[in-house]
């Protein structure tokens, strides 16, 4: 770790303000590093030499550093605290933009591995990595388990007109970023719109919940859900589905999105599925809709990534198979759609 101040984070102004709140926790000098992880918020882990803590804010060149995402994110994870969803502890959270520049808050260290690639769960062997599968999916069952107002999160989210609101939100995103005709992608489109289900109980829903989004320590337990800048009330097949499309990705060749479940050991989608179904008690016959809904929100993420691509605005290898990847997504979105039960 550097003593230099890592891009975004003035360690001497951290320390003060720690000082400030949390009097006598921080013991020396503080370090820090930038660590990956997070769809567009910067993780950090600062140190005083004995113990560490997490520090995140939002990216740097934020035309405007709204409080939004550091609050939301920082609310969810005190809420869930002392529930059976692992999370680490927070210190505080700072919307005073004067401090480091932006609001950020800090969280607890905790140890545990990011499972991100086929081949690190492929050394762990089939029994571990079925272990580890098992209990991500326990995991979201926890979450969604959480009675959103007996923690305070009564007004999180809403979640009535969820899946509409959120068909439409996507929709809106693919249409910023269109340069180019997409096969199949409007018909996805409409096909969602017309086919949207009924909606069950809500609940807290992570929003990209996925094996690289938790930590996982040497005895295959979880000890950390992290990245929570997504999450809301709402329906958590979402959830569930995203897992799905993230398994079932392997049908198509696409190295931007993780491949885990292609290690021996890996539960199939429907041993996946039934086992979220038998232990949350929720009705997943319409999951369908929501894996065709998942693969639509992962093409309008690509396509997004790309159009910045050829608009210059990004540079580094890899782009040209990113936007070649958004018509497979489609068309497995479409091909999901069609099975969905009349």
């Amino acid at each position: 770790m550097s003593h230099q101040d890592p891009p975004g984070l003035d360690l001497a102004r951290l320390r003060a303000h720690l000082d400030e709140q949390a009097p006598g926790l921080v013991k020396g000098p503080l370090t820090g590093e930038v660590v990956e992880g997070g769809r567009s918020n910067l993780t950090y882990i600062v140190s005083d030499g004995t113990a560490r803590w997490v520090v995140r804010r939002p990216p740097l060149g934020h035309v405007l550093p709204t409080a939004h995402d550091m609050v939301r994110e920082h609310r969810v994870i005190k809420a869930l605290h002392g529930t059976n969803v692992p999370v680490p502890g927070t210190i505080t959270l700072c919307q005073d933009t004067e401090v480091i520049g932006a609001p950020f808050y800090v969280m607890e260290f905790v140890t545990g591995t990011p499972y991100r690639s086929e081949a690190e769960l492929t050394a762990l062997g089939p029994e571990r990595t079925r272990a580890i599968a098992d209990a991500l999916v326990d995991t979201l069952v926890d979450l969604h388990a959480v009675d959103p107002a007996a923690v305070g999160l009564a007004d999180f989210g809403r979640p009535e007109g969820f899946l509409e609101r959120q068909v439409r939100r996507w929709k809106k995103q693919l249409d910023s970023s269109r340069s180019r005709d997409i096969a199949g992608i409007d018909l996805l489109h409409e096909g969602l719109t017309r086919a949207l289900p009924e909606s069950g109980p809500a609940a807290i829903v992570h929003g990209d919940y996925r094996l690289d989004n938790v930590l996982v320590d040497a005895n295959d337990r979880i000890t950390a859900v992290l990245d929570w800048e997504m999450s809301t009330l709402g329906d958590p097949l979402t959830d569930l589905a995203l897992m799905v499309a993230y398994a079932e990705r392997s049908r198509i060749s696409l190295d931007v999105v993780s491949n885990v479940s292609s290690a021996p050991g890996y539960p199939s989608t429907d041993e996946v599925v039934a086992r979220y179904a038998a232990r949350s008690g929720r009705d997943v016959s319409a999951l369908n809709w929501y894996v065709a809904f998942a693969f639509f929100k992962l093409a309008v993420i690509l396509e997004g990534i790309y159009y910045r691509f050829t608009q210059g605005k990004t540079v580094g290898a890899g782009f040209e198979q990113i936007g070649a990847a958004v018509e497979p997504l489609v068309q497995l979105g479409n091909e999901t759609l069609k099975d969905l039960a009349p």
